[in-house]
């Protein structure tokens, strides 16, 4: 087994930083800060804020989850291989996108 000790910390401050995020977007979302405006063309607007918002956590939730998924790879071992078709990933994948669990070829074929 490889030893991915570096990209691993890569991925668990990547996880660290998304969790923030997530943190200031779910406060952002429910108004802890501030109330609802009363006027309803603001509303209105925060109503919109709120669905981006929404989306953008969406996003980081998936790729937290996508990062979990690489970080019990490296601990099973699989870490590097693609789960399509079972061939390495390339280190320059893995590099820019660390929690990728395709290679290039598969990754281009489920698009």
């Amino acid at each position: 087994m490889k030893n991915y000790e570096e990209v691993k910390q890569t991925l668990c401050d990547m996880l660290e930083e998304l969790n923030e995020r997530l943190a200031k977007i779910t406060d952002e979302v429910k108004h802890t800060d501030q109330p609802i405006e009363k006027d309803f063309a603001e509303q209105a607007t925060q109503v919109e804020n709120d669905q981006v918002l929404d989306y953008l956590g969406n996003a980081a939730r998936v790729e937290a989850a996508l990062i979990k998924q690489a970080l019990a790879r490296i601990d099973s071992g699989e870490y590097g291989i693609c789960t399509a078709c079972g061939e390495p990933i390339r280190a320059e994948r893995l590099k820019a996108l660390p929690y990728s669990h395709l290679c290039i070829s598969c990754a281009a074929q489920k698009q």
